[in-house]
């Protein structure tokens, strides 16, 4: 399920996020972090992290430098 849920973040980036306006207010990116997330932790809480950093990259958010601990 991991390989899975990686291989659909690394295929986003590759093939579907460069189309895309970058829209990400974060660095790394949420897909990145989110990926990161996954291999730190696991599927469960690293889908967790990832919804929670997510969930606050909007504009009101001034996002910035926000690695993975």
């Amino acid at each position: 399920m991991k390989k899975g849920i990686l291989f659909g973040v690394r295929f986003y980036q590759k093939w579907i996020s460069p189309g895309l306006p970058r829209s990400c207010r974060f660095y790394p990116t949420c897909s990145e972090y989110m990926a990161q997330a996954i291999e730190k932790y696991g599927v469960m809480r690293g889908s967790v992290l990832a919804l929670k950093r997510v969930l606050r990259c909007h504009p009101l958010n001034a996002g910035g430098y926000d690695p993975l601990l």
